[in-house]
């Protein structure tokens, strides 16, 4: 245990507080307890971290349960992934145990809270208990079936078990309070009829109890002494003590629930049915794509287990929801990467370069640093010869003056190699670029100690000699979503912020010294970011995902995308003030090619809902985003604030913010219906006459 009390997160102090109040030691126990009903993602990493870093600390055991009370959606497909991914993780659980391991006892508990009329057989349909169960501010009724005799509840119960009923004819209920608050407390359900197939028991069971029976009576029957769960549970808690004190034995540990804030990671969704939908409708390569946001897809993409655990560990563990930035778990990884990739070259957008004053027939073998962060990598050799490829972006033909790679008649230094310069370029017959023609200062190679190896040029590339390069597929992955919370949307599916550039495969071409590489080794692609190599990877095809760049792209894209609405805005100044109708056009054209280029619906919106105001530049700068955007619909924008828009709109003083809210209104037909009033007010004292066609166009 430690004494830096400060360090203590909430749960840790709850557990030091039991110590301190007597609890035993050895009596402390935990336990992750997944539905095996799909593939474990980021968020549960959280909750990984947080009970096996507890078991740790206290040197306490903590069992794996697999709450399989579900059989139509569970299978074992699920179970061994879940058991991977925690061993990957870098966690053993001390045992494996399943809620269906207690079926029988689950069973026989039912049997005697029915004796001691604290459950009965309900016989209604789902529709009529929905209904009887009233609502958060109305209590609910007692049902036609709740005061069956004992003898007749335990007969329906043990036919229900063999089999005897249909799915859905009846259910075993609680007998606890139907005006309770809490409306967990309206007699929930214990059990439910299901003809299905288990993945442990088989068909020896015709029933299966629900999940707020069978978990808290598992922990009580494993002697769990602290069971975490998070946030959503909180209202359970109530529940859970109540099923606990129909069979708790005070000579044992009573479990005590807490609750933590789960994890929420912005641009990805977290739903184990959402990550199903897109498996099951092939939107993604099955639940270990690298885009989606299972621990198997990160670790296919080229995640460290080590990264997964220090952004849990920096997260930290709290009572409050909120929402992470994708960004922390990136870095957490270029943290660990830098430290331990090896250092390759590869060229992912090759243009050919030719060093003319090189000999024809030579070839020589450069030392080359593995990594720079870690002195016992070591070196290694890499081929140079005449000709190589070079990134295409790495070469400007006429090159402004702050672009420090390649161009004509400048200077810049191949990596681990020589300092060239450009001379001139060959282009096919549309025009474009097919090769580059350098020279090559020969006292310039690095590591020489040479007065020309020291010489300051502009910038270093990287390279391949294509006389040595292999050939490999690199799959490009990125984000797959393009907004930062998709499923939080009204009226929005989720699948509609979809980035379409999720992935992109391309044929790079890599050094040597990758041709023996394995699945999942991780390299640098200098100057191109981390790369891992996929599973896919034979004898004859080597495939490298790529994992992260170098740089945040999305955090630079996103304060690009704030900056350019930003300068928009102050564009719309310049529109307004122009008198010139040409030059006004070309400061209108531009801004509605600057709200076309933004792809942050969350941004668009806000931006919009920013601009109701009582200015006319504000309204103009509104309207304009809510016709010319293709990423928001007039759908999107709540009610309340879309109205204010049309309204203020449509007293505005500046003509051109009229004639956009009548043109908006037009293809908003709901509105256009509620506001035909306004726009025949606005027809009788309109003077303006572009104002006065639209509106007569109308017809109203």
């Amino acid at each position: 245990m430690s004494t830096e009390e400060k360090s203590l997160h909430f749960i840790e102090q709850i557990i030091e507080d039991s110590l301190s109040n007597g609890f035993p030691q050895d009596k402390l126990r935990f336990r992750f307890p997944p539905e095996p009903n799909g593939y474990l993602h980021i968020g549960h990493a959280k909750s990984i971290c947080l009970n096996f870093g507890l078991g740790l600390r206290y040197n306490a055991p903590i069992n794996l349960r697999f709450d399989d009370t579900n059989p139509a959606k569970e299978e074992q497909e699920y179970v061994d992934a879940i058991k991977e991914d925690l061993q990957w993780l870098g966690f053993n659980w001390a045992e494996e145990r399943y809620a269906s391991d207690y079926f029988q006892q689950l069973y026989d508990w039912a049997v005697k809270m029915i004796k001691n009329g604290k459950a009965y057989v309900d016989s209604q349909s789902s529709e009529e208990m929905a209904e009887q169960k009233g609502t958060p501010t109305q209590p609910g009724v007692d049902g036609p079936y709740r005061n069956r005799s004992v003898e007749e509840n335990l007969s329906l119960f043990e036919g229900m078990k063999n089999g005897d009923f249909q799915e859905g004819s009846h259910v075993l209920r609680a007998k606890i309070d139907m005006t309770s608050t809490n409306m967990l407390m309206r007699d929930p359900l214990m059990y439910r009829v299901l003809h299905r197939h288990h993945h442990r028991t088989g068909n020896d069971w015709k029933i299966y109890p629900m999940y707020d029976f069978a978990h808290g009576e598992s922990d009580y029957i494993e002697q769990i002494s602290h069971s975490i769960c998070t946030l959503e549970f909180v209202m359970h808690r109530e529940l859970y003590n109540w099923f606990l004190d129909q069979i708790y034995d005070d000579s044992k540990v009573k479990p005590h629930q807490y609750e933590f804030a789960r994890l929420n990671l912005n641009y990805t969704v977290m739903s184990k049915r959402k990550l199903l939908q897109l498996v099951q409708e092939n939107i993604v390569n099955g639940w270990d794509d690298p885009r989606m946001p299972t621990i198997s897809g990160l670790r296919r993409r080229g995640y460290t287990a080590n990264s997964i655990r220090k952004f849990c560990e920096i997260i930290g563990v709290a009572k409050r929801e909120n929402i992470i930035d994708f960004s922390l778990l990136e870095f957490c990884l270029r943290e660990d990467l830098n430290k331990t990739a090896p250092r390759v070259m590869a060229v992912l957008d090759p243009i050919k370069l030719v060093i003319t004053n090189y000999p024809e027939d030579k070839e020589e073998w450069l030392e080359a640093e593995n990594n720079q962060e870690d002195e016992s990598a070591g070196f290694r050799k890499v081929p140079f010869s005449k000709e190589l490829y070079i990134e295409r972006e790495d070469f400007l033909e006429d090159a402004p003056a702050k672009f420090f790679r390649l161009s004509l008649g400048r200077e810049v230094r191949l990596k681990n190699a020589y300092i060239i310069k450009g001379e001139r370029v060959i282009k096919d017959t549309a025009g474009t670029i097919t090769e580059i023609h350098v020279t090559y200062d020969e006292d310039s190679r690095s590591g020489s100690g040479s007065e020309a190896s020291q010489r300051k040029v502009a910038g270093t590339l990287h390279w391949v000699s294509i006389q040595h390069t292999l050939e490999a597929e690199v799959r490009l992955y990125d984000r797959l979503f393009i907004d930062e919370a998709p499923d939080s949307h009204k009226e929005k599916n989720f699948l509609e912020f979809m980035n379409p550039s999720s992935l992109q495969i391309v044929k790079g071409f890599v050094e040597p010294s990758l041709a023996t590489v394995q699945s999942g080794e991780k390299f640098q692609f200098q100057r191109l970011g981390y790369f891992n190599v996929d599973k896919d990877t034979t004898e004859g095809k080597i495939v490298f995902n790529k994992t992260v760049g170098l740089k945040d792209a999305w955090e630079e894209k996103g304060k690009k995308e704030e900056n350019l609405l930003m300068n928009t805005q102050k564009e719309i100044n310049k529109y307004v003030k122009e008198k010139d109708e040409n030059n006004a056009n070309l400061i209108l054209n531009s801004i509605v090619d600057n709200i076309k280029s933004i792809d942050n619906y969350s941004l668009i919106i806000q931006t919009i809902v920013k601009n109701i105001k009582n200015d006319n530049n504000s309204l103009l700068f509104s309207n304009l985003i809510l016709h010319h955007s293709d990423k928001v619909q007039v759908k999107d924008i709540e009610e309340e604030s879309l109205t204010k828009l049309y309204m203020m709109s449509l007293k505005s003083q500046m003509a051109a913010v009229r004639i956009l809210t009548i043109e908006n209104l037009q293809n908003d037909l709901n509105n256009f219906t509620l506001f035909k009033v306004q726009l025949s007010e606005l027809k009788t004292n309109e003077k303006n006459e572009k104002v006065l066609q639209l509106l007569n166009d109308l017809k109203i």
